[in-house]
């Protein structure tokens, strides 16, 4: 008998928020979305409204629900997937914000976190993460330090804060509930991604009061119940963004590498149930489920969508528009080289404040081309590094709203050497949410077959790669990789 169970699945990221609902067999069945306001209040600052999170979320799943009809009485379990290292604080009395959500891009206390860094090795042993400031620990003591209302709240026993995540399920749910699941929890810096709990010595280490935090949860877990419509529907799902994409179709494969590309970009191979260090990638726990715990090496751009808006900006086009004209722009060879700096250098460089900056001339369709070739490179350097613990892989999954562009899947499979496979589906994540959902089925199928990039010969590429690792090298310092 074929299953009428659907899922509502919510991602909430960088630009929109979206409600997306999938059958039993993984297909898109009904869709919402909502745009959200980013706002740039100082240099290296980047916030969000937390009433327009809520309301830009209530609105799309009023789009979806409505886009079902009556078969919105068929949706059993609902689930978020949201920006990994944004926070906010609220008055767990009254529910009012107290903060603006603080973006993970948000680098306003860089200067601040720089003390930690003598701790590099103990930090990085007990969360697979570095000292950066695009983590959530830099931001909560941010708040507590400047915000009159965050102070008050916390010397009165009013303060929660923590992952924006935890903030919209408190608000969403009919129960209220404080929970932080542990992909969200990781990205604050004070989770022990051993123990999966919050971590005293890491506290008291920065300085932070724990008592504000939400309880930690299971990625899989009970949280209470979403109200559909009149129908209190079981909120079962709660992680992040990258973590969630990792599951779009079906359990990740040990020989894939898997590349999200979006506001940022990621990087992810899988380690089982083991945790395996790099000295410069991310290891991060990205599942918890059943008694079973999944944890990835992790390789993070920084500036990926959010570098092709900047430059719009700054040249004022429309970066759409130009994206057209991207697949003959990254077959050329008289490409300018970018080095890509936007929102700080992820690994495997960890610098917050890099000076972006292009080297050569152009026109501006060359620079927007540049600057998405830029996306690839730090992509190759970090699949490169990603070798120093593991084969290389036999494919590459792309998925994210840029890997739409046929000019980044071709050349990071000309780069690498390997096929990138672009599904049909592309915005991962709430798909892979609804597959966390349905209880992680062994037949998640796609729906329509993807595109296939085989790698082809481009030596122009490969000579504008190397030149561009020679310039940042000669900029920041040699970072030595597996490839080298």
């Amino acid at each position: 008998m074929v299953s009428t169970d659907l899922f509502l699945a919510i991602d909430q990221g960088g630009h929109a928020t979206r409600a997306l609902v999938f059958d039993a067999a993984g297909t898109l069945v009904a869709a919402g979305h909502e745009t959200i306001t980013v706002t740039h209040p100082h240099p290296g600052w980047v916030e969000h409204l937390p009433q327009e999170i809520l309301s830009s979320t209530r609105r799309a799943i009023e789009q979806a629900l409505a886009a079902l009809g009556e078969r919105a009485a068929h949706v059993v379990a609902a689930g978020l997937a949201t920006q990994r290292s944004s926070i906010v604080c609220w008055d767990r009395n009254s529910g009012a914000a107290l903060s603006p959500v603080i973006s993970w891009q948000d680098r306003r206390a860089a200067q601040w976190v720089e003390q930690f860094h003598q701790h590099d090795a103990a930090i990085h042993h007990a969360t697979g993460l570095f000292v950066t400031a695009h983590y959530g620990v830099s931001k909560l003591h941010w708040c507590l330090e400047h915000l009159p209302t965050v102070k008050t709240a916390y010397r009165e026993g009013r303060l929660a804060w923590g992952p924006m995540a935890s903030f919209m399920v408190f608000h969403l749910l009919a129960e209220q509930p404080l929970w932080a699941d542990p992909a969200n929890a990781s990205r604050t810096l004070l989770l022990n991604f051993h123990t999966l709990e919050w971590d005293d010595a890491l506290l008291d280490l920065f300085g932070l009061p724990g008592e504000p935090l939400p309880r930690c949860a299971p990625t899989c877990y009970e949280f209470g119940h979403l109200d559909l419509q009149g129908r209190q529907v079981p909120f079962t799902v709660m992680t992040g963004d990258q973590s969630a994409a990792l599951y779009a179709f079906g359990a990740p494969h040990h020989g894939t590498a898997y590349v999200n590309i979006g506001t940022g970009a990621f990087v992810q191979r899988v380690c089982g149930g083991n945790i395996d260090y790099a000295p410069r990638l991310l290891t991060s726990v990205v599942l918890q489920c059943g008694g079973m715990t999944e944890y990835v090496l992790e390789g993070t751009v920084n500036g990926a969508g959010s570098a092709l808006v900047d430059l719009e900006h700054k040249l004022g086009i429309d970066a759409y528009e130009a994206e057209r004209d991207l697949p003959q722009w990254l077959n050329s060879a008289d490409l300018p080289l970018f080095l890509n700096g936007v929102a700080g250098l992820g690994s495997p460089y960890w610098l917050p404040r890099f000076e972006s900056q292009f080297i050569g001339t152009g026109t501006a369709a060359g620079k927007l081309a540049a600057v998405a070739e830029s996306i690839v490179f730090l992509l190759q350097v970090n699949l490169e590094e990603m070798e120093t613990l593991f084969v290389a892989p036999q494919r590459i999954v792309a998925s994210g709203g840029l890997a739409r562009l046929d000019g980044i899947c071709q050349s990071l499979a000309n780069l690498n050497g390997v096929p990138v496979y672009r599904p049909a589906e592309c915005e991962a994540t709430a798909r892979g949410t609804a597959f966390l959902l349905a209880g992680r089925p062994e037949h998640w199928p796609e729906t329509s077959p993807g595109t296939l990039f085989p790698p082809q010969a481009n030596e122009p590429l490969r000579q504008r790669y190397q030149r561009w690792r020679a310039a940042m090298e000669q900029k920041i310092g040699p970072v030595t990789t597996g490839r080298g």
